[in-house]
Protein backbone atom coordinates (compact mmCIF):
# COMPACT_ATOMS: atom_id res chain seq x y z
CA UNK A 1 0.00 0.00 0.00
CA UNK A 2 1.18 3.82 -0.80
CA UNK A 3 0.98 6.76 2.19
CA UNK A 4 -2.40 7.53 0.62
CA UNK A 5 -3.99 4.06 1.68
CA UNK A 6 -4.54 3.29 -1.92
CA UNK A 7 -3.35 -0.22 -3.78
CA UNK A 8 -0.62 0.99 -6.54
CA UNK A 9 -2.06 1.37 -9.75
CA UNK A 10 -5.45 1.80 -8.47
CA UNK A 11 -7.91 5.16 -9.23
CA UNK A 12 -7.49 8.00 -7.06
CA UNK A 13 -11.54 8.54 -5.90
CA UNK A 14 -10.86 12.14 -6.27
CA UNK A 15 -9.50 12.19 -9.64
CA UNK A 16 -6.18 12.74 -11.38
CA UNK A 17 -3.55 14.62 -12.60
CA UNK A 18 -2.96 15.65 -15.92
CA UNK A 19 0.51 17.76 -16.52
CA UNK A 20 0.49 18.87 -20.08
CA UNK A 21 3.80 20.09 -21.70
CA UNK A 22 3.46 22.42 -24.30
CA UNK A 23 6.87 22.68 -26.38
CA UNK A 24 6.68 25.57 -28.82
CA UNK A 25 8.83 27.89 -30.48
CA UNK A 26 8.72 30.42 -33.18
CA UNK A 27 10.01 29.59 -37.04
CA UNK A 28 13.65 31.24 -36.48
CA UNK A 29 16.13 28.27 -37.81
CA UNK A 30 17.75 30.04 -40.23
CA UNK A 31 16.47 34.10 -39.40
CA UNK A 32 19.09 35.76 -37.98
CA UNK A 33 21.21 34.71 -35.41
CA UNK A 34 22.20 36.63 -32.24
CA UNK A 35 20.40 38.39 -30.21
CA UNK A 36 16.98 37.10 -31.77
CA UNK A 37 17.23 34.52 -34.02
CA UNK A 38 17.52 30.64 -34.58
CA UNK A 39 20.24 30.65 -31.39
CA UNK A 40 16.69 30.77 -29.54
CA UNK A 41 16.04 27.23 -30.70
CA UNK A 42 19.92 25.98 -30.23
CA UNK A 43 19.48 27.44 -26.54
CA UNK A 44 16.21 25.18 -26.21
CA UNK A 45 17.18 22.34 -27.91
CA UNK A 46 20.68 22.39 -25.08
CA UNK A 47 18.92 23.51 -21.97
CA UNK A 48 15.25 21.79 -22.30
CA UNK A 49 14.88 19.57 -25.13
CA UNK A 50 18.01 17.11 -25.24
CA UNK A 51 17.82 16.35 -21.16
CA UNK A 52 14.07 16.08 -21.34
CA UNK A 53 13.94 13.04 -23.25
CA UNK A 54 15.39 11.32 -20.07
CA UNK A 55 12.81 12.90 -18.18
CA UNK A 56 9.84 12.10 -19.82
CA UNK A 57 10.67 8.13 -20.64
CA UNK A 58 7.98 6.18 -19.92
CA UNK A 59 6.37 9.74 -18.27
CA UNK A 60 2.71 9.49 -17.89
CA UNK A 61 2.51 12.97 -18.84
CA UNK A 62 1.29 14.71 -22.21
CA UNK A 63 3.75 16.26 -24.30
CA UNK A 64 2.77 18.75 -27.25
CA UNK A 65 5.60 19.47 -29.95
CA UNK A 66 3.96 22.17 -31.52
CA UNK A 67 4.10 21.41 -35.73
CA UNK A 68 6.26 24.49 -36.46
CA UNK A 69 8.66 23.65 -33.82
CA UNK A 70 8.88 19.91 -35.13
CA UNK A 71 9.40 21.69 -38.52
CA UNK A 72 12.50 22.95 -37.36
CA UNK A 73 13.58 19.64 -35.48
CA UNK A 74 13.24 18.06 -38.49
CA UNK A 75 16.32 19.92 -40.12
CA UNK A 76 18.39 19.03 -37.38
CA UNK A 77 20.49 15.64 -39.44
CA UNK A 78 21.55 18.07 -41.69
CA UNK A 79 23.49 22.01 -42.02
CA UNK A 80 21.06 23.07 -39.22
CA UNK A 81 22.18 20.43 -37.13
CA UNK A 82 25.81 22.00 -37.83
CA UNK A 83 24.91 24.83 -37.10
CA UNK A 84 23.68 23.98 -33.45
CA UNK A 85 27.06 22.11 -32.83
CA UNK A 86 29.10 25.23 -33.90
CA UNK A 87 27.03 27.24 -31.00
CA UNK A 88 27.32 24.85 -28.25
CA UNK A 89 31.37 24.38 -29.54
CA UNK A 90 32.24 27.87 -31.03
CA UNK A 91 29.79 30.26 -29.05
CA UNK A 92 29.30 29.12 -25.86
CA UNK A 93 32.30 26.84 -24.48
CA UNK A 94 34.69 29.91 -25.01
CA UNK A 95 31.95 32.12 -23.78
CA UNK A 96 31.89 30.14 -20.61
CA UNK A 97 35.96 30.12 -20.57
CA UNK A 98 36.17 33.77 -21.10
CA UNK A 99 33.58 34.70 -18.39
CA UNK A 100 35.05 32.34 -15.77
CA UNK A 101 38.23 34.14 -16.32
CA UNK A 102 36.93 37.55 -15.77
CA UNK A 103 35.29 36.55 -12.35
CA UNK A 104 37.88 35.28 -11.30
CA UNK A 105 40.33 38.27 -11.98
CA UNK A 106 37.48 40.28 -10.41
CA UNK A 107 37.60 38.49 -7.11
CA UNK A 108 34.52 36.34 -7.60
CA UNK A 109 35.88 32.56 -7.37
CA UNK A 110 32.23 31.19 -6.33
CA UNK A 111 31.07 32.81 -9.29
CA UNK A 112 33.73 31.77 -11.75
CA UNK A 113 33.24 27.99 -10.23
CA UNK A 114 29.39 27.90 -11.46
CA UNK A 115 29.73 29.53 -14.55
CA UNK A 116 32.35 26.18 -15.37
CA UNK A 117 30.24 24.17 -13.82
CA UNK A 118 27.34 25.33 -16.23
CA UNK A 119 29.56 25.06 -18.90
CA UNK A 120 28.92 21.10 -18.56
CA UNK A 121 25.59 21.54 -19.75
CA UNK A 122 26.15 22.52 -23.37
CA UNK A 123 29.17 19.91 -23.16
CA UNK A 124 26.42 17.07 -22.13
CA UNK A 125 24.06 18.31 -24.89
CA UNK A 126 26.19 18.17 -27.56
CA UNK A 127 27.46 14.26 -26.42
CA UNK A 128 23.48 13.48 -26.34
CA UNK A 129 23.30 15.35 -29.72
CA UNK A 130 25.66 13.35 -31.37
CA UNK A 131 24.42 10.34 -29.88
CA UNK A 132 21.33 10.45 -31.70
CA UNK A 133 22.92 11.13 -34.81
CA UNK A 134 21.33 14.61 -34.66
CA UNK A 135 17.80 13.36 -34.90
CA UNK A 136 16.17 14.89 -32.32
CA UNK A 137 12.59 14.20 -33.58
CA UNK A 138 13.48 10.61 -34.08
CA UNK A 139 14.08 10.56 -30.50
CA UNK A 140 10.66 11.70 -29.43
CA UNK A 141 9.40 9.96 -31.79
CA UNK A 142 10.95 6.80 -30.04
CA UNK A 143 9.55 8.35 -26.82
CA UNK A 144 5.94 8.25 -27.41
CA UNK A 145 6.12 4.92 -29.73
CA UNK A 146 3.74 3.27 -27.07
CA UNK A 147 1.24 5.61 -27.92
CA UNK A 148 0.36 6.72 -24.43
CA UNK A 149 2.94 7.32 -21.94
CA UNK A 150 4.67 10.33 -22.98
CA UNK A 151 0.63 10.88 -25.04
CA UNK A 152 1.88 13.22 -27.51
CA UNK A 153 -0.59 16.73 -28.25
CA UNK A 154 -1.57 17.89 -31.78
CA UNK A 155 -1.85 21.80 -32.62
CA UNK A 156 -2.06 24.15 -35.30
CA UNK A 157 0.84 24.43 -37.63
CA UNK A 158 2.34 27.60 -36.78
CA UNK A 159 0.81 28.62 -33.63
CA UNK A 160 -1.55 31.12 -34.99
CA UNK A 161 -4.32 32.51 -32.54
CA UNK A 162 -6.92 30.87 -34.31
CA UNK A 163 -10.50 33.12 -33.33
CA UNK A 164 -8.67 35.66 -34.83
CA UNK A 165 -8.37 34.24 -38.54
CA UNK A 166 -10.71 36.35 -41.00
CA UNK A 167 -12.67 32.81 -42.62
CA UNK A 168 -13.44 29.40 -41.69
CA UNK A 169 -10.88 27.99 -44.84
CA UNK A 170 -8.09 29.95 -42.80
CA UNK A 171 -9.03 28.23 -39.72
CA UNK A 172 -9.36 24.86 -41.48
CA UNK A 173 -5.88 24.73 -43.07
CA UNK A 174 -4.11 25.78 -39.90
CA UNK A 175 -5.69 23.06 -38.24
CA UNK A 176 -5.21 20.87 -40.68
CA UNK A 177 -1.74 21.16 -42.19
CA UNK A 178 -0.57 20.76 -38.11
CA UNK A 179 -2.38 17.84 -37.76
CA UNK A 180 -1.48 16.21 -40.99
CA UNK A 181 2.42 16.75 -40.56
CA UNK A 182 1.74 15.45 -36.91
CA UNK A 183 0.22 12.12 -38.18
CA UNK A 184 3.21 12.29 -41.06
CA UNK A 185 5.95 11.98 -37.89
CA UNK A 186 4.02 9.96 -35.41
CA UNK A 187 1.96 7.63 -36.93
CA UNK A 188 -1.22 8.89 -35.63
CA UNK A 189 -3.77 11.57 -35.27
CA UNK A 190 -3.25 13.28 -31.48
CA UNK A 191 -6.32 12.41 -30.02
CA UNK A 192 -6.24 16.00 -28.38
CA UNK A 193 -5.31 19.45 -29.23
CA UNK A 194 -3.51 22.45 -27.70
CA UNK A 195 -5.21 25.44 -29.04
CA UNK A 196 -2.29 27.81 -29.52
CA UNK A 197 -2.23 30.40 -26.52
CA UNK A 198 -5.35 28.33 -25.28
CA UNK A 199 -7.45 31.20 -27.29
CA UNK A 200 -11.05 29.81 -27.81
CA UNK A 201 -13.84 31.26 -29.51
CA UNK A 202 -17.22 29.76 -29.29
CA UNK A 203 -17.63 27.34 -32.82
CA UNK A 204 -14.15 26.04 -32.86
CA UNK A 205 -14.72 22.87 -31.35
CA UNK A 206 -17.02 22.25 -34.93
CA UNK A 207 -13.31 22.88 -36.68
CA UNK A 208 -11.79 20.69 -34.48
CA UNK A 209 -13.98 17.83 -34.20
CA UNK A 210 -14.05 17.78 -38.45
CA UNK A 211 -9.85 17.26 -37.76
CA UNK A 212 -10.91 14.63 -35.72
CA UNK A 213 -9.57 16.11 -32.57
CA UNK A 214 -11.65 14.65 -29.11
CA UNK A 215 -10.36 17.02 -26.45
CA UNK A 216 -8.71 20.54 -26.51
CA UNK A 217 -7.85 22.40 -23.45
CA UNK A 218 -9.12 25.99 -22.80
CA UNK A 219 -8.58 29.01 -19.89
CA UNK A 220 -12.02 29.63 -18.08
CA UNK A 221 -10.60 31.47 -15.43
CA UNK A 222 -12.58 34.71 -15.83
CA UNK A 223 -15.80 32.95 -16.44
CA UNK A 224 -15.68 30.83 -13.52
CA UNK A 225 -13.27 31.89 -10.92
CA UNK A 226 -9.60 31.45 -9.47
CA UNK A 227 -9.88 28.21 -7.57
CA UNK A 228 -13.73 26.93 -8.86
CA UNK A 229 -14.68 23.76 -8.74
CA UNK A 230 -15.79 24.05 -12.35
CA UNK A 231 -12.10 24.55 -13.58
CA UNK A 232 -11.84 20.32 -12.38
CA UNK A 233 -14.51 19.59 -14.63
CA UNK A 234 -14.29 18.97 -18.32
CA UNK A 235 -17.56 19.71 -20.18
CA UNK A 236 -18.52 18.04 -23.01
CA UNK A 237 -19.65 20.61 -26.33
CA UNK A 238 -22.41 20.21 -28.51
CA UNK A 239 -20.10 19.51 -31.52
CA UNK A 240 -18.34 16.99 -29.44
CA UNK A 241 -14.39 17.25 -28.31
CA UNK A 242 -14.44 17.76 -24.51
CA UNK A 243 -13.21 20.91 -23.32
CA UNK A 244 -11.00 20.17 -20.36
CA UNK A 245 -10.28 23.78 -18.21
CA UNK A 246 -6.98 24.27 -17.22
CA UNK A 247 -6.43 25.26 -13.75
CA UNK A 248 -4.71 28.38 -12.98
CA UNK A 249 -4.71 28.53 -9.01
CA UNK A 250 -2.48 25.48 -9.79
CA UNK A 251 -0.21 26.40 -12.67
CA UNK A 252 0.39 29.80 -11.05
CA UNK A 253 1.79 27.64 -8.53
CA UNK A 254 5.20 27.40 -10.93
CA UNK A 255 3.88 29.87 -13.13
CA UNK A 256 3.22 33.25 -11.27
CA UNK A 257 6.34 35.83 -11.97
CA UNK A 258 5.69 37.06 -8.34
CA UNK A 259 4.68 34.19 -5.98
CA UNK A 260 5.51 31.18 -8.13
CA UNK A 261 8.48 28.83 -7.59
CA UNK A 262 11.32 30.03 -9.30
CA UNK A 263 11.45 33.30 -8.05
CA UNK A 264 12.67 31.36 -5.01
CA UNK A 265 15.68 33.37 -3.44
CA UNK A 266 17.90 30.48 -3.86
CA UNK A 267 17.14 29.71 -7.15
CA UNK A 268 19.43 30.67 -10.34
CA UNK A 269 18.72 34.10 -11.43
CA UNK A 270 17.21 34.34 -15.28
CA UNK A 271 17.98 38.18 -15.30
CA UNK A 272 21.64 38.75 -13.56
CA UNK A 273 23.74 37.94 -16.34
CA UNK A 274 27.01 38.36 -16.75
CA UNK A 275 28.74 40.35 -20.27
CA UNK A 276 28.32 37.43 -22.29
CA UNK A 277 24.99 36.86 -20.93
CA UNK A 278 25.67 33.77 -18.55
CA UNK A 279 23.60 33.31 -15.35
CA UNK A 280 26.28 32.47 -12.53
CA UNK A 281 23.82 33.91 -9.36
CA UNK A 282 20.43 33.41 -7.62
CA UNK A 283 17.44 35.32 -7.27
CA UNK A 284 19.25 36.91 -4.09
CA UNK A 285 22.05 38.03 -5.76
CA UNK A 286 24.44 35.41 -4.16
CA UNK A 287 26.58 33.19 -5.82
CA UNK A 288 24.28 30.30 -7.38
CA UNK A 289 24.80 27.34 -5.50
CA UNK A 290 23.46 23.96 -7.61
CA UNK A 291 23.01 21.27 -4.97
CA UNK A 292 21.40 23.68 -2.96
CA UNK A 293 19.13 24.51 -5.63
CA UNK A 294 18.36 21.32 -6.38
CA UNK A 295 17.27 20.39 -2.79
CA UNK A 296 14.61 23.56 -3.03
CA UNK A 297 13.48 21.92 -6.40
CA UNK A 298 12.54 18.48 -5.04
CA UNK A 299 10.80 20.12 -1.78
CA UNK A 300 8.59 22.68 -4.17
CA UNK A 301 7.61 19.62 -6.19
CA UNK A 302 6.58 17.80 -2.88
CA UNK A 303 4.87 21.38 -1.65
CA UNK A 304 3.32 21.27 -5.75
CA UNK A 305 1.76 17.34 -5.26
CA UNK A 306 0.34 18.15 -1.72
CA UNK A 307 -1.32 20.73 -2.98
CA UNK A 308 -2.34 19.07 -5.84
CA UNK A 309 -4.17 16.65 -3.99
CA UNK A 310 -5.87 18.71 -1.56
CA UNK A 311 -7.13 20.34 -4.44
CA UNK A 312 -8.90 17.35 -5.76
CA UNK A 313 -9.51 15.93 -2.39
CA UNK A 314 -11.64 19.39 -2.03
CA UNK A 315 -13.58 19.05 -5.22
CA UNK A 316 -14.55 15.56 -4.60
CA UNK A 317 -16.29 16.24 -1.00
CA UNK A 318 -17.27 19.47 -2.47
CA UNK A 319 -18.85 18.04 -5.63
CA UNK A 320 -19.42 14.37 -4.86
CA UNK A 321 -17.69 13.56 -8.34
CA UNK A 322 -14.31 12.85 -9.46
CA UNK A 323 -12.33 15.76 -11.02
CA UNK A 324 -9.62 16.38 -13.72
CA UNK A 325 -6.61 18.79 -12.42
CA UNK A 326 -5.41 20.26 -15.91
CA UNK A 327 -1.89 21.61 -15.33
CA UNK A 328 -0.17 23.10 -18.28
CA UNK A 329 3.31 24.61 -18.53
CA UNK A 330 5.78 25.82 -21.09
CA UNK A 331 8.12 22.91 -22.12
CA UNK A 332 10.94 25.82 -22.10
CA UNK A 333 10.18 26.66 -18.43
CA UNK A 334 11.59 23.58 -17.15
CA UNK A 335 15.49 23.99 -17.85
CA UNK A 336 15.37 27.37 -19.51
CA UNK A 337 13.37 30.27 -17.57
CA UNK A 338 13.52 27.82 -14.33
CA UNK A 339 16.75 26.60 -14.61
CA UNK A 340 16.00 23.57 -12.07
CA UNK A 341 12.56 23.46 -13.76
CA UNK A 342 13.40 19.86 -14.57
CA UNK A 343 14.53 18.40 -10.92
CA UNK A 344 11.31 19.50 -10.26
CA UNK A 345 9.30 17.73 -12.96
CA UNK A 346 11.59 14.69 -12.07
CA UNK A 347 10.71 14.47 -8.30
CA UNK A 348 6.67 14.97 -9.53
CA UNK A 349 7.05 12.41 -11.36
CA UNK A 350 8.62 9.93 -9.32
CA UNK A 351 6.68 10.90 -5.92
CA UNK A 352 3.15 11.56 -7.54
CA UNK A 353 1.74 8.57 -5.87
CA UNK A 354 3.22 8.55 -2.95
CA UNK A 355 1.65 11.86 -2.55
CA UNK A 356 -2.07 9.70 -3.13
CA UNK A 357 -1.91 11.86 -6.78
CA UNK A 358 -2.87 9.96 -9.60
CA UNK A 359 -0.72 10.97 -12.48
CA UNK A 360 -2.36 10.46 -15.95
CA UNK A 361 -2.10 11.38 -20.07
CA UNK A 362 -5.01 13.54 -20.81
CA UNK A 363 -6.66 11.35 -22.55
CA UNK A 364 -6.49 8.28 -19.95
CA UNK A 365 -7.38 10.74 -17.25
CA UNK A 366 -10.69 11.73 -19.77
CA UNK A 367 -11.76 8.53 -18.70
CA UNK A 368 -11.92 8.95 -14.83
CA UNK A 369 -14.35 11.84 -15.29
CA UNK A 370 -17.72 11.81 -16.96
CA UNK A 371 -18.07 15.43 -18.88
CA UNK A 372 -20.49 18.14 -17.92
CA UNK A 373 -23.26 18.62 -20.68
CA UNK A 374 -24.73 21.87 -21.79
CA UNK A 375 -22.39 24.37 -19.88
CA UNK A 376 -21.63 27.47 -22.01
CA UNK A 377 -17.93 27.78 -22.38
CA UNK A 378 -16.75 31.60 -22.83
CA UNK A 379 -14.04 33.15 -25.33
CA UNK A 380 -10.67 33.06 -23.61
CA UNK A 381 -7.04 32.88 -23.25
CA UNK A 382 -4.00 32.28 -21.31
CA UNK A 383 -2.68 35.94 -22.01
CA UNK A 384 -2.53 38.60 -19.61
CA UNK A 385 -5.34 39.48 -19.67
CA UNK A 386 -7.39 36.34 -20.40
CA UNK A 387 -9.02 37.87 -23.30
CA UNK A 388 -7.08 38.37 -27.09
CA UNK A 389 -5.52 41.78 -26.53
CA UNK A 390 -1.98 40.54 -26.57
CA UNK A 391 -2.10 39.32 -30.20
CA UNK A 392 -5.05 42.06 -31.43
CA UNK A 393 -4.78 45.82 -30.02
CA UNK A 394 -3.79 49.00 -31.42
CA UNK A 395 -0.02 48.22 -30.90
CA UNK A 396 -0.06 45.27 -32.91
CA UNK A 397 -2.55 46.66 -35.62
CA UNK A 398 0.04 46.20 -38.34
CA UNK A 399 0.48 42.28 -37.44
CA UNK A 400 -3.16 41.90 -37.48
CA UNK A 401 -4.85 43.95 -40.53
CA UNK A 402 -1.86 42.15 -42.48
CA UNK A 403 -2.32 38.82 -42.01
CA UNK A 404 -5.65 39.01 -42.38
CA UNK A 405 -5.71 40.90 -45.56
CA UNK A 406 -3.70 38.07 -46.40
CA UNK A 407 -5.55 35.42 -45.78
CA UNK A 408 -8.76 36.99 -47.84
CA UNK A 409 -6.75 37.42 -50.83
CA UNK A 410 -5.04 33.70 -50.43
CA UNK A 411 -8.49 32.43 -50.01
CA UNK A 412 -9.94 34.26 -53.24
CA UNK A 413 -7.38 33.41 -55.13
CA UNK A 414 -7.44 29.40 -54.51
CA UNK A 415 -11.01 29.34 -55.22
CA UNK A 416 -10.83 31.43 -58.84
CA UNK A 417 -8.10 29.43 -59.54
CA UNK A 418 -10.49 26.04 -58.37
CA UNK A 419 -13.54 27.69 -60.22
CA UNK A 420 -11.38 28.19 -63.44
CA UNK A 421 -10.24 24.61 -63.54
CA UNK A 422 -5.93 25.78 -62.85
CA UNK A 423 -3.98 23.37 -61.31
CA UNK A 424 -2.86 24.27 -57.90
CA UNK A 425 0.18 26.89 -58.72
CA UNK A 426 3.59 26.04 -56.76
CA UNK A 427 3.46 30.55 -56.43
CA UNK A 428 0.13 29.67 -54.29
CA UNK A 429 1.46 26.77 -52.43
CA UNK A 430 4.44 29.52 -51.27
CA UNK A 431 1.62 32.36 -50.64
CA UNK A 432 0.03 29.62 -48.01
CA UNK A 433 3.18 28.88 -46.27
CA UNK A 434 4.29 33.13 -45.98
CA UNK A 435 0.60 33.20 -44.58
CA UNK A 436 0.75 30.36 -42.22
CA UNK A 437 4.62 31.88 -40.97
CA UNK A 438 2.77 35.48 -40.98
CA UNK A 439 -0.38 34.15 -38.66
CA UNK A 440 2.30 32.71 -35.47
CA UNK A 441 1.27 34.26 -32.64
CA UNK A 442 4.95 35.01 -31.62
CA UNK A 443 5.12 38.14 -33.11
CA UNK A 444 2.79 39.81 -31.72
CA UNK A 445 3.17 38.39 -28.07
CA UNK A 446 7.18 39.47 -28.55
CA UNK A 447 6.01 42.56 -29.93
CA UNK A 448 3.19 43.28 -27.44
CA UNK A 449 5.72 42.69 -24.49
CA UNK A 450 8.60 44.79 -26.56
CA UNK A 451 10.73 41.08 -26.26
CA UNK A 452 13.09 41.01 -29.16
CA UNK A 453 13.50 45.21 -30.27
CA UNK A 454 12.43 44.78 -33.80
CA UNK A 455 13.14 41.56 -34.60
CA UNK A 456 8.91 40.38 -34.82
CA UNK A 457 8.05 43.26 -37.03
CA UNK A 458 10.84 42.53 -39.57
CA UNK A 459 9.75 39.08 -39.61
CA UNK A 460 6.19 39.68 -40.16
CA UNK A 461 6.55 42.12 -42.48
CA UNK A 462 9.12 40.14 -44.35
CA UNK A 463 6.42 37.16 -44.37
CA UNK A 464 3.64 39.34 -45.35
CA UNK A 465 6.02 40.63 -48.56
CA UNK A 466 6.03 37.29 -49.48
CA UNK A 467 3.05 36.49 -49.35
CA UNK A 468 2.52 39.66 -51.76
CA UNK A 469 5.13 38.29 -53.72
CA UNK A 470 3.96 34.40 -54.51
CA UNK A 471 0.04 35.78 -55.05
CA UNK A 472 1.43 37.73 -57.70
CA UNK A 473 3.48 34.77 -59.04
CA UNK A 474 0.59 32.63 -58.93
CA UNK A 475 -1.22 34.92 -61.62
CA UNK A 476 -0.97 33.22 -65.01
CA UNK A 477 1.67 34.73 -67.24
CA UNK A 478 2.19 37.63 -64.50
CA UNK A 479 5.69 37.05 -65.43
CA UNK A 480 6.53 37.86 -61.88
CA UNK A 481 9.44 35.78 -60.50
CA UNK A 482 9.26 32.97 -57.42
CA UNK A 483 11.54 33.69 -54.37
CA UNK A 484 13.32 30.62 -53.27
CA UNK A 485 11.08 28.82 -50.67
CA UNK A 486 11.18 28.36 -46.84
CA UNK A 487 13.06 25.54 -46.13
CA UNK A 488 10.67 23.22 -44.34
CA UNK A 489 7.57 25.37 -42.75
CA UNK A 490 4.57 23.19 -43.26
CA UNK A 491 5.73 20.25 -45.10
CA UNK A 492 2.51 18.88 -45.48
CA UNK A 493 0.64 21.76 -46.74
CA UNK A 494 -2.31 21.04 -48.58
CA UNK A 495 -4.70 24.03 -49.90
CA UNK A 496 -8.11 21.77 -50.03
CA UNK A 497 -8.61 23.19 -46.49
CA UNK A 498 -9.25 26.46 -48.26
CA UNK A 499 -11.84 25.20 -50.74
CA UNK A 500 -14.55 23.54 -48.57
CA UNK A 501 -17.55 26.01 -47.77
Amino acid sequence: MTDSGRSAGSPSPAGALALVLHSHMPYVEGFGTWPFGEEWLWEAVATVYLPLLEVLDGAPVTLGLTPVLCDQLETLPGPAGERFLAFLREVRAPLHAEDADGLRRGGQSEAAAEVERAAGDYAAAERSFQALGGDLLGAFRRLAAGGSRPELLGSAATHAVLPLLATRGGRRLQIEAGLRAHERRFARRPPAVWLPECAYAPGLEEQLADAGARAFCLDQTDRWGLGAPEQLEPVRTPAGPVAVPIDWSTVGLVWDERSGYPVHGRYRNYHGRTIHDLKPWDNSGSPYDYDAACELAAEHARDFLRRCAVRLEGHRVQRDRTGLLCCPLDTELLGHWWYEGQIWLSTVLAEAEDHGVELLPLSQALTRVTPIEGRELAPSSWGVPKDLSTWDSPRVAELVVAARRGELELVAAANAMHDDGEPTHAALERAARELLALQSSDWAFLETRALAAEYPLERARAHARGLDGALAAAVPDSGAELDPGLRNLAPELDLAPLLAP
